[in-house]
Order: structure tokens, then sequence, then C-alpha cells
């Protein structure tokens, strides 16, 4: 067979930054009388394993090294590890050393032999903060995609799961998994979203999942409303599996993307399933409640103010009786930043100064702004409603959609009134019936088109 071996080491070395970054390795070795290069990432390969193979090399004598003939006989007899694959391409010998899998080039074999050795620095799996369940399993996504698909597959132990891999990103090459049951998932849509992935051309997906997802939907900026459904949850994302949907897990990232998704997935949460079945509806038909009451709060309470819908004598005192320096619709859009502001400062303050910010926020600021005048206390109310019934929501996307669609409407009731509000309510029902998944649904299924077994296992929590 052809020796390639010189036209491999003149490549990679060609190609890689060989001697001039520390932690890339060629390692020279002389295997029963024939020259062999060795190339990995010193960070990711499993020292141990690595120096039990090459210490094993040194007991091949020569009369046996001149036995093996291919790469596949030399694997056969020498090579005792899993993942083990044959590359005669280039790029894709280069991919996989930047990988982090080691790259062997023996003397007289036409094929380069790649051993995945891997280990990557990773966290423990732990629930994650923004989902955590009162009674649900503890454990979490990570950084490392193969740890991800093995929490999947320790729930769902279906021989029909199948996880496709694809390399995104001329820089990057990052990691991207399309996770799916066969049988259950529709055909059209997995070549759908397979065509959509294969065929991006993007420099770098170093901020992951966004990035793809961005890449893959390529919807309209003024479009609020999130294409897709996000957790760190693994029992979450076997659910959705189960149902004949899609999951596209990123390296690097411990977040899962699942898809298709409509309006209606996002009002489910994981602890509806593991309580009761009658406390599991009584939390769903909350989040409901809490769903329509942030978007529509705050520009109801306009009205009521400005005297556009009348109220009983019991509900006199929503109606302010004194004076205030600025307009009610500018303190709600005053509060609605402010209240952005104290996320985004929360974010960034250690978990230490955590309590001063708080006091801070909600002490001197609330306060000092209702005796000044600039607040009143029933536009502070209405918007700390508004603000704690959010949390209800667990995906951040559709929590400001929402708060976009409110902002919209208050708008609307400032300049018009009544009917400016209704129109802006319009104009928001019209965007969200308009918009598609990722995979060209309908965002209202199944509501448009009608489906009522779907729709009620979406609305409540049904027995399984």
């Amino acid at each position: 067979m052809e020796n390639k071996f010189k036209e491999y080491v003149g490549k990679i070395r060609e190609i890689l930054p060989i001697g001039r970054t520390f932690d890339m390795v060629e390692r020279n070795l002389l295997i029963g009388g024939k020259e062999c290069n060795m190339y990995f990432l010193q960070a990711l390969v499993k020292d141990d394993v690595m120096e039990r193979i090459i210490t094993g090399f040194f007991t091949i004598a020569k009369i046996q090294m001149d036995q093996y003939t291919c790469a596949m006989d030399f694997i056969k007899s020498e090579i005792p590890y899993i993942g083990i694959t044959r590359e005669t391409d280039i790029n894709n010998i280069v991919t996989s050393i930047l990988s982090g899998q080691t790259v062997m080039v023996v003397d007289g074999f036409s094929e380069a032999i790649v051993m995945d050795l891997r280990t990557y620095p990773v966290r423990s799996v732990s629930e994650p903060d923004k989902e955590k369940s009162l009674r649900g399993a503890k454990d979490g996504f990570v950084e490392t995609l193969l740890f991800n698909t093995a929490l999947i597959r320790r729930r769902v132990r279906d021989p029909n799961l199948v996880f496709k891999i694809f390399n995104v990103g001329e820089k990057t090459k990052t990691d991207v998994s399309i996770g799916y049951i066969e049988g259950l998932a529709d055909d059209k849509q997995l070549e759908k979203i397979t065509d959509k992935i294969k065929g991006l051309k993007v420099k770098s997906l170093t901020v992951g999942d966004q990035s793809l997802v961005e890449a893959i939907g390529k919807s309209s900026s003024i479009n609020p409303f999130p294409k897709v459904r996000y957790t760190q949850r693994p029992d979450v994302v076997c659910a959705h599996l189960t149902e004949g949907k899609f999951v596209i897990l990123v390296d690097n990232s411990p977040t899962a993307i699942m898809l298709p998704t409509c309006i209606f997935d996002f009002n489910q949460d994981v602890d509806d399933y593991y309580l009761p079945f009658m406390t599991g509806n009584y939390f769903r038909l909350i989040r409901t409640i809490n769903m329509i009451s942030i978007l529509l709060l705050t520009p109801i309470y306009l009205l009521i103010a400005e005297g556009n819908i009348p109220v009983t004598a019991q509900l006199k005192f929503m109606i302010p009786d004194e004076g205030y320096s600025i307009p009610l619709f500018l303190q709600f859009i005053i509060l609605e930043f402010a209240i952005d502001a104290l996320k985004l400062a929360s974010l960034s303050t250690p978990n230490s100064l955590g309590m001063s910010l708080s006091v801070i926020g909600a002490l001197i600021l609330g306060e000092f702004s209702i005796s000044a005048g600039w607040f009143i206390p029933q536009t502070i109310l209405c918007m700390a409603v508004v603000a704690l019934a959010s949390f209800t929501q667990s995906s951040m996307e559709l929590g400001y959609a929402i708060k976009f669609m409110r902002i919209l409407i208050l708008i609307g009731v400032a300049i018009f009134g009544i009917w400016g509000g209704l129109a802006a309510l319009a104009f928001n029902l019209i965007l969200l019936a308009s918009t598609k998944s990722l995979v060209g649904t309908s965002y209202l299924y199944p509501l448009i088109p009608f489906n009522w077994y779907e729709l009620k296992h979406l609305l409540f929590r049904t027995r399984s």
C-alpha cells in the first residue's frame, strides 16, 4: 500500500503551529523499527492512558511490526482501546487534533490512526439554578457534549434514539449534535433542520447555542418571540424527545435547544409532573393567569387612572388622589427600565453584596422616589406585582417578549386611549399568529391548526 507518512507529517507541520505553541505536542517514536509520529493537545489528553499505549508500543518487535501491512492490522493487534478510527483526509486529521483527539501517523501505512483519548475540564452535573425542581432530579447539563448525551441516554434507553453530529464554524469547528427518536420524529422536519445546519456559513460559534439559533432562524429582528425553547434539565429534554421532537446540543454549552416549539410549550414546567395531578394543574393555572397579568396589568391600570374605564367605589383607591410630577405613562416606562437595570446590577453583584443591593433598590430608591413626588405608590405596586409575576415564567426569552408587548400596549393607551391599547394588542396577536417555528410549523399549534388532543396536553396537566 502507498506510504503517505512524509506527506501527512509535512501537511500537519505546515497547517498546525507545531513548535510555536507549547500545548500542541509532536511525539516521535520508533515502533518495531518503524518511525511513528503522534500529535495531540497536551491539556486534552488522558496522561495515564497515553502512557500505557506508548509503553505497549515499545514492546513490539521488528518482525512483528513488519507483518502489519495496513493501519487496520495494527489497530486490531496493538491498540486495545475504544474510539479508534482511520483517516486519509488531511483536513479531517487536522480537525481531529484540534478537537483534542490523538493522531498517529506510522511509516508504511496509507492511513492515519485517530484515537479518542480526550479528557475535558468539567464541572459537576448539578441542578441548574434557573430551573430548580421541588421533587425532581437534581442533575443538569454541563459544557461537555458527550456528558450531555450520556445524561439523556441514561433516561431514554430506546435503540432508536439517534444523535447526529456536525462541525459548525470555519474557525471554531464546534461540535453540534441533533438528537431524535427514529420512528417518532418527523422525517421532513429532520431533513430541514439537517440541511440548515449543513448549509451554515459562519466563522465561529463562540457564544454557542444562541449563535446557532440566529444563524439557522434568520427571522425578523423586530419579532421578539423565541423560536426555540432552552433548558439545562435532562429530564425535560427526554420528555421532549419522547413526544417526537428534536434536541440540538452544542459543545461548550450547558443549554439544550428544543424544537419545534409553540407558544404553549412555554407554559409547561417540570414540577407540573413531579407533583400530584391536581397540584400540577393548579400550578399551570397560576402560570397562565400570571402570563396574562404581566401583559395587561399596567395598561389596564393606566386606563383606569386616566378615567377611560369606570370603576366601582370599592376600587376608587386605585385612582391617585394626589398630584404627581411625572405622567403615569412615563412612570411606568421609567420603572420598566429601572427594574431591568436592577436585574443587570444583580448579575454583576457578588453574592455577599446581594442583600445590600436589594435594600438599596427596594427601600431607599423606592421610598425616596415616592417621597419626592416622582412616582405614586400605585405605579410602584403595579410594577412590583409585574416583576414578581414574571419570575413564574422560566423562559427569559418569552418573558422579554411579553415585556415588549406590554410596552407597546402602554404606548397605544397613552396616545389613543382604549382604542390605541386594543390596536396594539391586535398587532401583537397578528405578530404572534404570523410567527413560525424554525422548522416552519405554526407558532400557535395546536390551536392553529386546531388539534384538541394535543392542545389539552399543553393547557392542562394530563395523565400519562
